[in-house]
């Protein structure tokens, strides 16, 4: 089997299109441009093949809901030793992402109660009066940069809470934050010291846990033991150090790209504000569907075929959940926002074993947040000359610059 300029020759004779991961997963766009570049190439192709990062490794991509949600679901052969098609061997191990097998499985068992609907239900107020103490500094201003403002801000301020930190360190914790999910076109080396120094700040936290534990994550994980045997402090760092990537980013970017579209679709707006109790937890669905951005990667565990297509062990497979929630085989008009849409079996959370152990919790943020914003500032816009930028990496939104009629 031989690759062309055109791609992968397959055993039928056909050729599976060639890619590659930095064409695609660009480092600065328009908002909304890497997922139309994923529209692109599922409309191209169902299996693309390419190379990923300075050393070429081999990677390939599914395009198709079908396809990625069965990938999802064999963790067997497609798993989570690795996560990112740049880097098949990585030096570090996000817990319990990167788990697999019965090892992943003990981990989510200590996991879920924690995130288990009473628990958030339980700390719902608390949510909603970190949020209200966002909007009442910026509600007279008549104008923010909404990503930093208040979409950073409030994920974050919950994280600090949960993990028993300092709200007054949020803002470094996002610099980290920054270094290693958006450094599309910056050296790894960046994003590694980041996550070192982000393992520095845990390490200090967890000894000073050990001699005053409170009522939080970091507290309750010094207790937890897996077959007997105390979790090490190793792998403590490495479960920090997943929590924290996850608290952060996530719902900070999926407020951002819903703010967005809210902005600049003033008729969907209107919709959901007419009738808030039904439409908006159904707008926040749609949402998920439509802007996803998480793309996580699967390391190939065994030699398998995929209709015609050889992959080999050790290779990469790239499963862009952007790709798989848009496609118009999985939903009808699944380029439109329809945000009253009633049957949405996304995968913004991904599928299988490994779906986010944190939805439930992702959810409430971010209907307490749209919900609130929109009771206190009905009607906001884009400022008027500013350019909205998207970046790379784990894609996003840089900015949000928002301005509404002062009171």
């Amino acid at each position: 089997m031989s690759v062309t300029e055109n791609g992968r020759v397959l055993p039928s004779g056909e050729v599976c299109p060639f890619t590659r991961y930095e064409d695609v997963n660009i480092a600065e766009s328009a908002p909304g441009e890497h997922q139309e570049i994923h529209d692109r190439m599922r409309e191209g192709a169902r299996v693309y093949y390419g190379v990923a990062g300075a050393e070429s490794n081999p990677f390939w991509q599914f395009t198709e809901m079908e396809d990625i949600r069965a990938a999802y679901q064999n963790a067997k052969v497609f798993a989570n030793e690795s996560v990112q098609p740049t880097m098949p061997n990585p030096p570090f191990k996000w817990i319990p992402e990167m788990l697999d097998g019965q090892i992943h499985t003990r981990w989510r068992q200590l996991l879920s109660p924690l995130f288990a609907p009473a628990a958030i239900d339980r700390l719902r107020p608390k949510v909603i009066q970190r949020f209200d103490d966002i909007m009442n500094e910026i509600v007279a201003k008549g104008e923010c940069d909404y990503v930093a403002d208040v979409a950073l801000r409030f994920p974050n301020e919950i994280f600090m809470d949960l993990f028993g930190m300092p709200t007054s360190d949020a803002e470094q914790f996002q610099v980290w934050e920054t270094a290693i999910l958006h450094g599309a076109g910056t050296s790894g080396d960046t994003a590694f010291q980041a996550m070192m120094s982000v393992n520095g700040y845990f390490a200090e936290l967890i000894a000073l846990k050990r001699r005053q534990p409170g009522e939080d994550i970091i507290s309750y994980a010094l207790t937890w033991e897996i077959d007997g045997e105390k979790i090490s402090d190793e792998d403590l760092l490495a479960f920090c150090l997943l929590m924290f990537m996850a608290g952060l980013d996530t719902v900070a970017m999926q407020l951002s790209y819903s703010m967005y579209h809210l902005a600049i679709n003033p008729d969907d707006r209107a919709k959901i504000l007419a009738d808030p109790d039904r439409v908006w937890p159904l707008a926040v669905e749609e949402f998920l569907r439509y802007y996803a951005f998480v793309t996580p990667g699967r390391k190939i565990m065994a030699d398998v075929d995929f209709n015609g297509c050889p992959m080999k062990k050790g290779e990469m497979l790239w499963l862009p959940i952007c790709s798989a929630n848009r496609d118009p085989k999985a939903f009808d008009n699944a380029d439109r926002v329809i945000v009253d849409r009633e049957v949405n079996p996304h995968i913004a959370f991904g599928a299988g074993p490994h779906r986010c152990v944190g939805s439930y919790l992702a959810r409430q943020e971010l209907l307490i947040g749209l919900r609130g914003w929109h009771e206190r500032i009905p009607n906001y816009r884009l400022e008027p000359g500013t350019k909205v930028i998207e970046h790379g990496g784990q894609m996003g939104l840089t900015n949000l610059p928002l301005i509404w009629d002062k009171k």
